[in-house]
């Protein structure tokens, strides 16, 4: 399990090594916009001068100035210098930088000159606050739905819960919560349209939850719901649940003592993976509640062509996937003893 585990950090560090050089390399390659106006921040490298006198520098080296960008009168003389470094010295300064200084660059639109690794930590509590919460509601209300239409298989019942689980499976949950937004709260104005700030009262800021956590429950929901059941069905056909009942067990005793503690074997691993990926978030879903986490600061950046807050979003979700697959495949060996990673036979 030691060179297992070892060999699969080895194997995630390099992944994402390469996931998250391929972004820079591929993101430098896009073109740049012209600026409108006196908005120069969505370039990479760049000096802005306004009336002979103040200097905006946002980090940029003072070799190599002298390449005229664009320049204009809109409400003052605005002179806009843009110096091309060639996109590979970019990226070994860049790397050079995570590795001896553990400096991911700064904004350079949405929060000018902040540390861009620093602004992302702070957009986390928001995302892990809406996730964590919707995995506590999840994971028991799924499982239990599983059980129950696996203890009533064929029947009505069992009918009926698989039906709504496989219609709201296939409904993604930006889907969910704009029905959600539109009879809560333009329609019959019950619940707040946008996630709370900090002036507003306890009462509001616990109404704010409803909406954004019942969006990203459906899907889990559904999921444990569905797995549970399958697992269960299998495991209460097998030969030693049939020997328990005749030694005199109930089926109550037999479906608690033998049948949920094997089929949770593959749940388990699942939901420890859930409680890991919950950091992730939901890109759109943050969007379009206004939840200022790091799923909105994506597409934020991704609009604003803010490439450090970007690249460092990207980074954050590689590790993210990566720490959950792993804590997934070891899980296993530690919730089941007969399963050894990488074992000989």
């Amino acid at each position: 399990m030691y060179k297992y585990t070892l060999k699969r950090l080895i194997l995630a560090f390099f992944t994402a090594f390469i996931i998250i050089s391929l972004t820079f390399l591929l993101m430098k390659m896009l073109p740049f916009s012209k600026p409108v106006g006196n908005d120069v921040t969505k370039m990479t490298y760049y000096l802005t001068q306004v009336n002979q006198g103040l200097v905006v520098d946002f980090r940029v080296p003072t070799e190599g100035y002298g390449e005229l960008l664009w320049s204009g009168t809109d409400t003052a003389f605005v002179t806009h210098y843009f110096y091309v470094r060639p996109i590979m010295e970019q990226y070994f300064a860049w790397i050079k930088n995570i590795f001896t200084e553990w400096d991911w660059g700064v904004s350079t639109y949405i929060a000018p000159n902040q540390d861009a690794m620093s602004y992302i930590l702070a957009k986390l509590p928001n995302t892990i606050k809406v996730n964590v919460v919707a995995v506590i509601i999840s994971v028991p209300i799924g499982i239990l739905l599983g059980i129950w239409a696996a203890l009533k298989k064929n029947t009505m019942t069992d009918h009926i819960i698989s039906t709504v689980i496989m219609v709201f499976i296939s409904i993604p949950s930006f889907i969910i919560i704009t029905f959600l937004m539109l009879i809560f709260c333009y329609q019959n104005q019950i619940l707040p349209s946008q996630w709370y700030s900090v002036q507003d009262p306890l009462s509001t800021k616990v109404l704010s939850y409803i909406i954004p956590v019942s969006s990203l429950s459906f899907g889990s929901i559904c999921g444990y719901t569905r797995f549970t059941r399958a697992e269960l069905t299998e495991v209460m056909s097998s030969d030693y649940l049939l020997l328990a009942r005749t030694k005199g067990l109930t089926k109550s005793q037999t479906v608690v003592r033998h049948a949920l503690r094997n089929a949770m074997v593959p749940i388990f691993p699942s939901i420890l993976a859930e409680f890991v990926n919950v950091l992730s978030g939901s890109m759109i879903l943050e969007k379009l509640y206004g939840i200022p986490g790091v799923g909105s600061l994506f597409i934020s950046a991704i609009g604003a062509s803010d490439y450090n807050l970007l690249l460092v979003d990207m980074a954050f979700y590689t590790i993210i996937g990566l720490t959950a697959g792993i804590i997934l495949d070891l899980s296993y060996g530690f919730i089941d003893p007969r399963i050894r990673m990488g074992g000989k036979k």
